[in-house]
């Protein structure tokens, strides 16, 4: 065997060993809710995860399911609802992307998500990275899914280094197409199995090198495991940032059965001019509608 092949072999089997048990990966022939299209669940699955934990997800994604099993369900909502279900997720504009893209799949592919990664990307807010995974993993595409975990794993296994460039390079896409095994199904497999690598093992801070099963094979433990040499990685400020009092308010309009009054608002932070412009920056997101006299709402 090749080393690349021993590569696949080993994540493979580890993966097949230790994957989380999560719904959104339950294959097609084992898929338990009749009612819920499947590719339109991973879908779903793949926008909520983006910079969001799965545990945070698990439970909304549920919800999803149930109260808009397919896309032309989704598309039949108000936008507003979307945002209301999406809870405290962050970053809510992908609420909005996700129904436009239910809307854009019900009116021009007859209510079915595309199996055509042009297609796919074709869609309102859907990038080359969510086209690529729906692709894979809906669909057994053969395409390279390249998160922040397969790019965190690959860089230690393959080129040494503790920690991936700040954004993703075009040396980073090349080297995940070139280990990407030949055969579809296998493909689609090795992608989520190398994203469970980096999310359970190969982790950024605390890696846990001996649950590895690569690790004699690792360019970066076999170095010695350098430190990074990179820019500094500061972790995200949340406390007193603009998303969080964007989130205050976008909370009070989700708890609202009624548009709510400005005054209603104004409560939530003490800081007018950053509560004025995060009011303002949701209102231009298309996030927050506002009405006559002062009161607000979520969009219908």
């Amino acid at each position: 065997m090749s080393d690349v092949e021993i590569l696949h072999s080993r994540i493979l089997t580890w993966y097949a060993a230790n994957a989380r048990h999560l719904p959104w990966r339950i294959p097609a022939s084992e898929w338990p809710w009749p009612g819920v299209d499947r590719p339109w669940a991973v879908l779903v699955s793949e926008v909520m995860l983006q910079q969001t934990p799965v545990a945070r997800v698990e439970p909304v994604w549920h919800r999803w399911m149930d109260l808009w099993p397919t896309p032309a369900a989704l598309a039949a909502a108000a936008p507003g609802d979307a945002v209301r279900e999406w809870g405290r997720l962050g970053y809510p504009r992908r609420a909005l992307r996700l129904h436009a893209a239910a809307t854009a799949i019900t009116r021009d592919h007859r209510g079915a998500i595309p199996a055509d990664l042009l297609q796919l990307q074709a869609l309102p807010g859907i990038g080359s990275y969510t086209a690529a995974a729906v692709g894979a993993f809906a669909f057994g595409i053969r395409s390279a899914v390249v998160d922040v975990n397969v790019r965190r794993a690959e860089a230690r296994l393959v080129t040494g280094a503790q920690h991936p460039a700040p954004s993703l390079t075009a040396a980073e896409t090349r080297l995940a197409n070139e280990l990407l095994p030949r055969d579809n199904a296998d493909a689609a497999t090795w992608n989520v199995a190398v994203m469970e690598l980096g999310a359970l093992v190969c982790k950024a801070s605390t890696p846990a090198c001996g649950e590895c099963p690569v690790q004699a094979q690792c360019a970066w433990v076999l170095a010695g495991r350098p430190a990074h040499d990179g820019p500094r990685r500061t972790p995200q400020k949340w406390h007193g940032t603009d998303r969080q009092v964007r989130g205050k308010l976008l909370q009070v309009l989700r708890d609202a059965s009624a548009p709510v009054p400005r005054a209603a608002l104004d409560v939530v932070w003490h800081d007018e001019g950053q509560r004025d412009r995060c009011l303002a920056s949701l209102v231009e997101d298309g996030l927050v509608e506002p009405l006559p006299r002062e009161l607000f709402r979520l969009p219908i």
